[in-house]
């Protein structure tokens, strides 16, 4: 029998291509992250007609769909199951899948200006596909792809650490509070294995491999050993440690494959993996992982407690694009490094403030453009994701294609991470025990050095401040004094270009 999900995951399918199109596939948050053989094949418009389907951001041989919060998660896995039932036409057990299956007929693009705008946002993201194919920026969404998988673990970790922060600071329930301690921190004690697991996996090797030789980091017994007269501990390094482990053993995998007999294979190629690597990891990538990992949060410290207002002006303003270009993911391992130092991340409640910025930025264009349905029926499906902290719709349906609006929602994630900064300024630091959600959402996830109470005010008041000023800003700059039929006109012209 058909679920929803199911169903969702039927119509995506012949959308992207069918089954021999698609590579790979894996999901994060809110967006379901396919790898393609032939990009041209997918059919945007179809795609996005979909009910299911938030919105879409595509990057050179991959193609990322918005589904948004739980959506992603249970459509995942339906869509591997059609996959694999392709791959064994027998497994389909009669059931037919059709190109046709849950689509939409697509909206008439002369109709209104929602669809002239999407039309446009689509435009928008093909153009900056093709300039920001850079051997850089593919490697940083390769590295992303590396700690995407780990999110749902860092979010329910996140959430009980700071539930069990909350039944500490209460007293209440001691004989819980161990136990929820050891539950919280025991994924984030052995984080280290999945990474090398995950970067073995992206970059080609055998993952248990990486696994292996990442494990070496989080050894006991690292203590007896001393290097450069320091003894080691262990965790030192870190995730940074543990990518560049598993990094180092998939190019000595493939190193010792091009030159060992097939018949010693299975026996000398894993068994030189894991000694060179491990020998390099304990006697110079510990070492040298621990040194970057003090200093990033030694870094990010300094530069909220020095230039607070400045660094959240700035960082709030920047990270709107970053969306937009899908490389806010290629600070995961950043966040996590925090995480694993200081027990929460104070640059996610910073960067959150983008998200209300474009919150404020909708709600200014619904509010002024009062006679267009059909945007503001947009607007209002796309809200309750934006108020979420999951923005594509919004970015993509609403203020990218309009133009000015997307300015002005930077600078209201630009006030409110001011005022998050400035406060740290103050001494009063604002972090997430984990990563993924953002405004609201992020609320149970927050914590900081002044109590949970303080914690939750200053956050609220960040967002509140980046509301406001998206808004403000919105009304009465970012429309440019321009008629909703010169606004139809205008977009029309642009999505014809």
């Amino acid at each position: 029998m058909r679920t929803p999900d199911s169903t969702t995951a039927a119509a995506i399918l012949p959308l992207v291509g069918g089954p021999a199109n698609v590579l790979t596939v894996a999901h994060c948050m809110t967006r379901l992250r396919l790898g393609l053989r032939d990009r041209n094949l997918v059919d945007e418009e179809g795609l996005r007609a979909l009910p299911a389907v938030l919105g879409l951001v595509a990057d050179g041989g991959t193609c990322q769909i918005v589904l948004g919060p739980g959506t992603v998660a249970r459509v995942t896995p339906e869509f591997e199951a059609l996959l694999t039932a392709a791959a064994n036409p027998g497994a389909l057990h009669g059931t037919e899948v059709t190109a046709t299956a849950g689509r939409l007929a697509p909206h008439d693009a002369g109709t209104s200006t929602a669809d002239l705008l999407a039309l446009r946002g689509a435009e928008l993201r093909a153009a900056r596909t093709r300039r920001n194919a850079t051997p850089l920026k593919l490697l940083l969404r390769r590295i992303a792809d590396i700690f995407v998988p780990l999110i749902p673990a860092l979010i329910g970790c996140g959430v009980i650490a700071g539930l069990n922060g909350l039944l500490v600071n209460l007293g209440v329930l001691p004989g819980l509070t161990p136990a929820l301690t050891a539950i919280a921190a025991g994924f984030m004690a052995l984080i280290a294995v999945f990474v090398g697991y995950n970067t073995a996996k992206e970059f080609g090797g055998t993952p248990i491999l990486g696994g292996a030789v990442a494990s070496v980091i989080v050894y006991a017994g690292v203590a007896k050993v001393t290097v450069l007269g320091v003894t080691l501990a262990p965790g030192q390094g870190g995730v940074l440690g543990a990518l560049a482990a598993a990094l180092l053993g998939t190019y000595v995998e493939k190193w010792c494959r091009r030159w060992v007999p097939p018949t010693l294979d299975v026996l000398v190629t894993p068994t030189l993996t894991v000694l060179l690597t491990g020998l390099v990891t304990l006697y110079a990538l510990m070492y040298t992982a621990g040194a970057l990992s003090s200093a990033i949060g030694t870094a990010a410290a300094w530069l909220l407690s020095t230039t607070g207002a400045f660094a959240g002006l700035v960082l709030g303003a920047l990270f709107l694009p970053l969306v937009m270009l899908g490389l806010h993911q290629a600070l995961i391992p950043i966040h996590t490094t925090l995480i694993e130092q200081q027990g929460y991340t104070v640059l996610l409640p910073v960067l959150a403030m983008a998200g209300a910025g474009q919150v404020g930025a909708a709600l200014a264009v619904y509010v002024r453009l009062r006679h267009d349905t059909s945007l503001r029926t947009t607007i209002r499906s796309a809200l309750p994701a934006g108020l979420l902290g999951v923005g594509e719709p919004l970015i993509y349906g609403v203020s990218l294609p309009l133009g000015r609006p997307f300015v002005t929602a930077c600078a209201g994630g630009a006030a409110g991470g001011a005022f998050i900064g400035f406060f740290s300024m103050l001494g009063d630091r604002v972090g997430s025990t984990a990563i993924g959600p953002s405004g609201l959402a992020l609320f149970p996830l927050l914590s900081g050095n002044r109590g949970l109470a303080l914690t939750a005010a200053i956050y609220a008041g960040g967002l509140l401040t980046g509301y406001v000023v998206g808004f403000a800003a919105t009304y009465f700059l970012g429309l440019g004094g321009l008629t909703p039929a010169r606004r139809t006109e205008q977009a029309a012209e642009q999505a014809a270009v």
